[in-house]
């Protein structure tokens, strides 16, 4: 069995409620986007999708017109349809570390730390990692730099103490190891075999302020993107991050698809 034909039998799961032609949608993007469809190789047939998947021909179009409206595959008139030479951008769609999402055209990102302390919640922290008063929180600040040029500001949280060790053992006993990476916490514990679950990304804007104008060559006016992940392990919130993007950054896409 090839690796196509291996992961295509893969159960496919929806969750209650989500269309079929979603869930192929994902399963073909997931395997595009991880190099099983190679770059400009031919997909298989629309009857061959809707064998391998188990899946009526009908719902294999509707995926398949999703994928081409996202720009991930293209069809070529009495041939058949092929996977995109260059794939689109993903963005905050997916739930990733920040520093990749602010990577832009494949350009490397550096994150270089200024602070990681521990210190007593606050209620911004506590609201979305669910902590109570008396709880201690580890902060860590850096600054997300491309090119050698700073573009956004990092500040990430996690539980100190039982609080951590409670939520994820896991976490708890590779965080210092982690943290003097020059990466995110998030990157830095996944490389260290942390499992994070579900996110959520907040977006708002504000101006960047004095202090954190200066870190990022910005007057206190001008005004910056502020994105909240918060983000859990085991069904529990254990990180936080808010991230201060510069305009310099560019481009950040949240790509949609149809329901």
């Amino acid at each position: 069995m090839t690796d196509v034909e291996q992961f295509l039998a893969r159960p496919l799961t929806a969750p209650v409620g989500q269309p079929l032609r979603v869930a192929v949608y994902s399963r073909l993007a997931e395997g595009i986007r991880s190099g099983v469809f190679s770059l400009g190789s031919a997909l298989p047939r629309e009857t061959e999708l809707g064998v391998s998947l188990g899946v009526s021909r009908t719902v294999v179009r509707e995926a398949l017109m999703l994928l081409e409206e996202d720009g991930l595959i293209l069809t070529r008139r009495g041939i058949g349809r092929f996977v995109a030479e260059d794939l689109p951008t993903v963005g905050l769609e997916e739930l990733r570390p920040l520093e990749t999402a602010l990577a832009e055209g494949g350009e490397d990102v550096g994150v270089r730390q200024l602070e990681f302390v521990v210190q007593p919640t606050t209620d911004y922290v506590s609201g979305h990692l669910g902590l109570d008063d008396a709880a201690n929180t580890w902060f860590r600040e850096s600054v997300i730099e491309r090119a050698g040029e700073p573009i956004a500001i990092l500040q990430e949280h996690l539980p100190a103490g039982r609080y951590l060790s409670d939520a994820s053992p896991q976490i708890a006993a590779v965080l210092e190891e982690a943290t003097g990476d020059p990466t995110s916490l998030m990157t830095a514990l996944a490389a260290r075999g942390a499992v994070f679950g579900a996110g959520v990304c907040e977006i708002t804007v504000n101006v960047v302020g004095r202090t954190r104008g200066v870190l990022l060559g910005l007057k206190p006016g001008d005004p910056v993107l502020i994105l909240t992940q918060t983000v859990s392990s085991g069904g529990v919130p254990v990180y936080l991050a808010k991230c201060i993007v510069s305009g310099k950054a560019g481009v950040l896409s949240v790509v949609q698809t149809a329901q």
